[in-house]
């Protein structure tokens, strides 16, 4: 089984974390998805990344932290770590 290199930390209710996700299934890159409203651990590991501030999505492209990325700023993450071509 594949590591997974890609987190995606956000909120269900979020549209910015759903267009994230929705441009990360459609590249086809795995990730894994943290609800921060059910996971208190990780709400506290975003916020430690972002000033303190819950920012959603916060994604951690194999040890990049993007904080609410366009499409172009994930893109460039994904092909910098060669998560894609």
């Amino acid at each position: 089984m594949p590591v997974i290199k890609v987190k995606v930390y956000g909120a269900d209710w979020c549209g910015d974390t759903q267009r994230a996700l929705k441009f990360l299934d459609g590249l086809g890159v795995a990730y894994d998805y943290v609800n921060v409203e059910k996971d208190a651990e990780a709400a506290r590991w975003v916020k430690e990344h972002n000033d303190g501030k819950e920012l959603k999505p916060t994604i951690d492209v194999a040890g990049q932290i993007l904080s609410v990325p366009d499409e172009h700023e994930l893109t460039q993450a994904l092909r910098e770590k060669e998560l894609m071509a």
